[in-house]
């Protein structure tokens, strides 16, 4: 068992030990040092990350973005055989842009609602829908072709249909899992199951495509098998393309009750597209300035009791305290370190001296043997209140023989 630690003497302030005002300014200038630095470390930030950012899109089938699961690759060769591609991530954009004369490319779609998918019904363009889900082809095509929940893994298959598109592309690997409900269907490249990877019907008067599989648009598989002549054909067959890949805050072509008259205004009329960007730098910087402000500021700084207390009635405050929480070894050990204390300043030992030469000194002044007086001063806590009265009763008695001495 370590030996417990010397008790050291507790001073009070005075107006000499308070903080000089220089050495306030300078901890002043210092505080302002440390923001500068912040600031510029978060616009360098900022800058770097601007500078590094690749000039395409990372989001999968999107025509701009260059990685595997892009679309750039197609939009770039329907560009060079002379088709207009425009890039547009809301629905509402999509039905003002796909127009007669024009095909609508719909991207896979997860989070569009069933009024979004009603709104691209009305478009006057060919559709191809890639990969769409339940509501998005039930709406598209009437409930003529629906995808199977579970789908296929990719097979290779022959067209087995004469649909131009799928003739020219011939063999395909693609999954399988349309299943067409009415006639006047056109469906290729059929599994056993009957499912299919490709169907094609007319919806007053617009040619209505759905393939189940869209990797036939990303960079990495158009040039498996025929993926990309099929693809080619799907979306060159007019001279203006509107790729479609809805972005996952769109909520454009929502009807939302308003009175007879007034006209609701579209969410990103209201809500500006960078919003989200700002919101997490914000989160960021306030992350930064929660973490910066919440260390230690310096070291504390002695000041004036707004109010007198004497030292008698903060002292029974203190033992109250002491008593409601049993914490007979903390009144103890604060009962022998002023005991201590006094004594100390009385036969003048230094603050530095170890515990035997402070036990040694009170024994010569007190003429008791030194392992009595180590007892008193440095022995185990008190177990109940009677101890404790004791231990005090006899700490005062030592203290006043070292004064007498």
């Amino acid at each position: 068992m370590s030996a417990p630690a010397v008790p050291t003497r507790t001073w009070t302030s005075t107006p000499q030990d308070r903080v000089p005002d220089a050495e306030r300014a300078s901890r002043r200038r210092r505080s302002v040092g440390w923001f500068t630095v912040g600031l510029v470390a978060l616009a360098l930030t900022v800058l770097v990350l601007a500078v590094s950012r690749p000039p395409g899109s990372s989001i999968p089938f999107d025509p701009d973005n260059d990685g595997p699961e892009g679309g750039r690759a197609l939009a770039q060769v329907l560009g060079d055989q002379g088709v207009e591609v425009e890039h547009v991530t809301t629905v509402a954009d999509a039905v003002e842009a796909a127009g007669p004369g024009s095909t609508l490319l719909v991207a896979p779609a997860p989070l569009m609602v069933t009024e979004q998918a009603e709104a691209l019904a009305t478009v006057g363009a060919d559709v191809v829908l890639a990969g769409p889900g339940r509501d998005l082809a039930d709406a598209l095509t009437g409930g003529a072709v629906l995808p199977d929940a579970w789908g296929t893994a990719p097979t290779t298959l022959e067209p087995a249909c004469d649909l131009p598109a799928a003739v020219a592309a011939g063999t395909v690997r693609l999954e399988t899992g349309l299943v067409a409900s009415a006639p006047g269907v056109t469906t290729c490249w059929t599994d056993d199951d009957g499912a299919a990877a490709l169907a094609a019907l007319t919806v007053d008067g617009r040619e209505v495509t759905v393939v189940h599989d869209p990797s036939l648009l990303r960079n990495d598989s158009v040039l498996v098998e025929g993926a990309g002549t099929l693809a080619l054909h799907l979306l060159g067959a007019h001279d203006r393309l509107v790729w479609l890949v809805q972005d996952p805050t769109d909520l454009s072509a929502i009807d939302d009750p308003a009175e007879p008259g007034q006209v609701e205004p579209e969410a990103g009329d209201v809500v500006p597209r960078w919003l989200a960007a700002v919101l997490g730098w914000a989160a960021l910087v306030a992350v930064v300035a929660a973490v910066w402000r919440g260390r230690r500021l310096g070291p504390l700084v002695a000041e004036d009791l707004p109010v007198v207390v004497p030292a008698a009635e903060s002292t029974r405050g203190r033992a109250r305290l002491y008593r409601r929480a049993r914490a007979r070894g903390h009144g103890g050990a604060a009962l022998r370190a002023s005991t201590a204390d006094q004594i100390a300043r009385r036969l003048g030992v230094p603050r530095s001296a170890d515990r035997t030469t402070f036990v040694d000194a009170v024994a010569r002044a007190t003429g008791h043997d030194p392992l009595e007086v180590d007892a008193l001063l440095y022995g185990p806590p008190p177990a109940d209140d009677a101890e404790l009265v004791e231990l005090a009763r006899r700490l005062d008695i030592l203290e006043s023989e070292v004064h007498r001495s």
